[in-house]
């Protein structure tokens, strides 16, 4: 069978050895070097096997949006693309950007079809994945968790009154922040899906908005987060702020539906430092209830 090694090489020509930048259970990419700039080769576990065809199935919809697919082997989990551009985090993520990208980023929502081995963590599973999570052990102090667990009843209340605004699912990227977000030239792009879903779409902007709190140091109440749901929301219709405070609300938690999914992937040496930054979601979670 080609080696991935080889099947790089047949769809771009390596100026020196790959170097790998991030190597997770779940994937490993590594970044080849070209005369004509880096390429990104990304080979995903069995468990995220999804991403080639997802990001090959959304760049068919708004390739503007998407790094430029120079290969992809859906069966073995490989996904070959160019340099996407410089991340938002170079540019010092500024609301500007994402002024400009959440609407177009809507759009491809609304439009783009789903692979079917793309997660199910659609709003009427979030009922039953919420007792998943309250069981598992997380790194919760035993007062946060008893909070965790006695909150079950009134988070699938609250999901069925976020039902009744009729949002349909779509595609949610659930890792939506300044390194996964790039300028290249005109174009504004999205890459690193690993971490998306089939979902209530409005739950994307959780990790957006809390990376411009933590990053930038915008406080909740900053009028630039009005201003960037109002721009994501324009593609969707009107009336729907409501909806999406909602969603705010209950979209930490499905956030940390797939934090919980990958608890379960990693050895146990990996589990101090995933667990530091897990909490942080969980108590983020937890100041929503």
């Amino acid at each position: 069978m080609e080696s991935a090694e080889e099947w790089i090489r047949a769809h771009c020509r390596p100026s020196g050895p790959g170097e790998v930048v991030r190597d997770r259970v779940w994937a490993t990419t590594t970044r080849i070097p070209t005369a004509d700039g880096p390429v990104w080769f990304k080979a995903s576990a069995p468990s995220h096997g999804f991403e080639p065809e997802l990001v090959a199935s959304l760049a068919r919809c708004r390739p503007e949006l998407l790094p430029r697919i120079l290969a992809c082997d859906s069966a073995r989990g490989w996904l070959l693309t160019a340099d996407a551009g410089r991340s938002f985090r170079a540019l010092g993520n500024p609301p500007e950007l994402w002024l400009r990208l959440l609407p177009r980023y809507a759009e491809l929502q609304r439009e783009a079809i789903v692979p079917a081995a793309v997660p199910d963590r659609t709003l009427p599973r979030w009922p039953e994945l919420y007792p998943e999570l309250a069981a598992s052990e997380l790194p919760l102090e035993p007062a946060e968790a008893e909070r965790l667990r006695t909150y079950g009843p009134r988070f699938a209340a609250l999901c069925e009154e976020l039902a009744g605004h009729g949002l349909p699912a779509a595609v949610q990227h659930d890792d939506l922040h300044d390194t996964n977000a790039f300028v290249d030239g005109e174009r504004l792009r999205i890459a690193d899906w690993g971490d998306a879903s089939l979902s209530h779409p409005f739950v994307s902007l959780v990790v957006t908005f809390r990376f411009l709190e933590e990053r930038n140091g915008l406080e909740p109440a900053d009028s630039w987060f009005a201003k960037l749901r109002d721009a994501y929301l324009e593609p969707w219709g009107t009336g729907l702020a409501d909806a999406f405070e909602l969603a705010q609300r209950l979209g930490r938690f499905a956030h940390a539906f797939g934090w919980v999914s990958l608890l379960h992937l990693l050895p146990s040496d990996q589990r101090p430092a995933y667990d530091a930054s897990f909490r942080t979601v969980l108590l983020r979670a937890l100041s929503a209830a």
